[in-house]
Parts: C-alpha cells; structure tokens; sequence
C-alpha cells in the first residue's frame, strides 16, 4: 500500500487540568505530543495505513517524547531531522466549557521552522499516495520553502496534496500574513479543508456559496467545509454532498479537525482514489467518506488531548456501530 506523508510542525500541548478558566489561572498542565500535520500522521497509522511524518525536532527531551509518541502511534519518523539550533516548540492550551480552546506559543523560532529545502528528498515521495500541510509553518523561514519542495515533489510523483489552513493567529505578525500565505498555497492542493470558523477570515465571506470562486482555484478539485456539531459538506466544482453531526459528549476539541482530514485521507488511500479519479467520486462515495470522517472526528472529541485520542480502525468501527 502506498503510504500519506504530512509536513509541518510536531510540537508539545501543554493541557490544561481544568475547563473554563483563563490561561493565567490555570495551576497544573498534562504534557501530550500535539501539532495539526502530525497529529494527522497520527490518524492514518493509528487507522493501520502507512504514514510518514516530515519534520524538524530540537535535541531535547520534548523532541525525544514526541518521536516516541508518533513511534507508538506507528508513525514512521524516518524523516524527521534534529537540531541543536532550536528547541522543539511548546503550545500552552485554556480549555473553554465548550471544549474549545486558547493557545499561547513558545516558537521563536522552533526546531520545526529551520528544515531546509535541500533537507527535503525526493525519493521519499515515489511511493506517496498523498501529501498533507496545514499553514502554521507557512511563516517566513526555512520550512516554508521546504513545503513548497515537498509540494513539488508530490506533484511530480502524482501524489494527492491535501491543505488544512487550520489558521492560528498567535503565531502570525499580522493578519494579513497568514492570509496571504494561505492565498499562496491554496492553488496548490487538490483537497482544501476549511471550518466554518475560517471561511470568512481567508475568503472574506459568509456564505460557502460565495467563497467557492475563492476556493477553487489552481489545482482545488475538493473542498471540504466542515461545521463543528452541524456536520460537514464536500464540494467539487460540479456538486456538493452533505453530512450531518453526531451528537456527543465533548471533553476536548483539541486536534478533532485534524482526525477529520486524517479520516479522509485514509479513504482515500484504503480505495486507491487517485489524483485522477479525485474529482470523479460518486455521490454515495463522497458521503461514505465524509460519514466516516466525521464519526472519527466526534469520537476523538470525547476523550482529553490528539493523538490520544484517535480511534483505531476496530474502535471506530464499533463507535459508528454504536451510535448509527
């Protein structure tokens, strides 16, 4: 089977042990391994699909756990590079009563942002079924150019490329930074997933309908637009399908969206849906797909942290059994 390799940052979440209490008031933090294109890494192994991770760790003890995390979850970290000129990056999370959350970063810079282009190899990408970014390492330094190699490499070998904005402010010296960079890379995916609590911000709509001239633009063939609770649609240029949400007991959002792309993606894999036959997928097909994304995503919500959280295929299984 081929495998799905994401790139980005791998960085430590510092969880809160309570809800609904601002960041300052917060006494005690339980250490996970978190950052949105590893924890979609995360996903696809933990599904039982082959899954590399492209990074930039600092040598330290953070680096250290997080490697051992993806090991277990069988992420291969074959690609995953050490420094000593950075340490590996560390996010500090308030949990709202909602479940949603604040952040606070400690990346000036980390490990993750010097990975240089020329450290980028194409070979790992002859037997690449599709490759995954978000946008918080699109900042200006080394590693953006180094997504723009992986890209190109991806693209050269067919593979599919996924991009999730999954837009984090903090980290950005302005707004119109992370707009802009999210503006330059869209035209390059082929699957563009992007929550209802961002359409606005990066299309400067409303209303899905509006911002798909936005949207599909370059090499876009797929959007998926998900909603939270009420559910997610995929679109093509030609038609849209569906889904409502699944009703549960939320403890943590943290990484839920990218358990959602992590799904897809693995659907995709595990029925060798090509970049070719992407944009051809039957309706019935697509809302398989969503469907399973979007139970993946509600379970990972019921359970504290990312990674941790993420079903294996049988507990999956069994919790869209459950909850049909």
């Amino acid at each position: 089977m081929k495998k799905i390799i994401s790139i980005g940052e791998a960085l430590i979440d510092f969880i809160p042990n309570k809800k609904s209490c601002d960041l300052k008031d917060v006494s005690e933090f339980e250490r996970v391994a978190g950052g949105a294109p590893a924890n979609v890494s995360a996903v696809v192994a933990k599904l039982g699909a082959n899954s590399s991770f492209i990074s930039k760790l600092g040598q330290d003890a953070f680096g250290d756990y997080i490697i051992d995390v993806l090991k277990n979850a069988n992420v291969s970290t074959d690609y995953i590079l050490r420094t000593n000129k950075a340490n590996t990056g560390l996010a500090f999370v308030s949990l709202k009563e909602d479940g949603n959350r604040d952040f606070s970063f400690y990346r000036n810079p980390s490990a993750d942002m010097l990975l240089d282009p020329e450290e980028i190899k194409e070979e790992w990408f002859v037997n690449c079924h599709s490759l995954h970014f978000c946008s918080v390492d699109l900042v200006d330094s080394p590693m953006k150019n180094a997504h723009k190699k992986a890209i190109e490499y991806a693209v050269k070998n067919n593979s599919i490329v996924s991009f999730d904005p999954n837009v984090r402010l903090p980290l950005w010296n302005s707004e119109k930074d992370c707009k802009d960079a999210i503006l330059e890379f869209m035209p390059f995916a082929h699957i563009l997933k992007i929550s209802d609590e961002e359409l606005e911000f990066i299309t400067g709509y409303n209303n899905i309908e509006d911002a798909k001239e936005v949207l599909f633009r370059g090499n876009v063939s797929m959007v998926l637009f998900t909603k939270g609770s009420k559910g997610a649609t995929a679109y093509t240029k030609n038609n849209s399908v569906t889904i409502n949400g699944n009703k549960v007991s939320v403890m943590d959002t943290t990484g839920a969206g990218d358990s959602f792309i992590g799904a897809f993606l693995y659907k995709l894999l595990k029925d060798n849906v090509d970049i070719n036959s992407l944009s051809e997928l039957e309706f019935q097909t697509i809302k398989g797909y969503l469907t399973f994304a979007n139970y993946y995503a509600a379970y990972s919500t019921t359970k504290k942290g990312a990674i941790s959280s993420y079903a294996t295929i049988d507990e999956i299984n069994v919790f869209i059994n459950e909850n049909k």
